[in-house]
């Protein structure tokens, strides 16, 4: 008569294979935490739409008036919203949006006077700066045309609305008094301001 196997007439081996487990790659069970996979039949949860800020496109123009002396030169200057004090002014060039049929000479010339109360003419074109930012859950793109003026008359006042402070400063501070790092680089690189 043959023994059964393994009762008792053969040497049983005590190792057994070792099984691993398997990591969950499906999306866990709604009804608790534990790395248990969710039925594979289950239906996957969608993903909410990507929501994308609206963008927007801005054209502007303004730039710099040098003074009839030829020494000083036009900043305006707005409260820094982030200073919790309102104390700290932001000084830059002035300039505003291209109204609809305006070119950019034509409205550079005309916000200037509006924010500054200064008339000036153009002398020539300081160049191009575009850049980004965000505001009211929107992405700007701004673009502004820069041109250095000559002061031809008028009297300083800041726009009431737009404006806190106009002034201004001698030609060789104006670098260093810009806030805006753009309009710093841009001066820089202009060269000769004298006209």
């Amino acid at each position: 008569m043959t023994p059964a196997p393994g009762a008792g007439g053969e040497a049983v081996s005590t190792k057994r294979k070792k099984r691993r487990r398997r990591r969950p790659t499906g999306p866990l069970t709604p009804n608790n935490n534990s790395a248990t996979p969710a039925p594979s039949g289950a239906p996957k949860k969608p993903k909410p739409p990507q929501k994308y800020a609206k963008r927007v496109d801005e054209v502007s123009a303004g730039g710099l008036v040098i003074d009839t002396t030829g020494t000083k030169g036009l900043l305006i200057g707005r409260k820094d919203l982030k200073d919790l004090k309102k104390e700290r002014l932001l000084w830059s060039l002035p300039k505003g949006h291209i109204e609809a049929g305006e070119t950019p000479e034509e409205a550079a010339v005309r916000e200037v006077a509006e924010e500054t109360g200064i008339q000036s003419e153009i002398s020539r074109e300081l160049g191009v700066i575009d850049f980004w930012f965000m505001a009211g859950g929107k992405r700007i793109h701004k673009t502004v045309y820069h041109y250095l003026f000559k002061e031809i008359g008028g009297t300083l006042a800041p726009q009431i609305t737009e404006v806190d402070e106009v002034g201004w400063f001698p030609l060789e501070e104006i670098i260093s008094l810009l806030a805006y790092p753009d309009e710093k680089k841009l001066i820089a690189k202009s060269g000769e301001l004298n006209l």
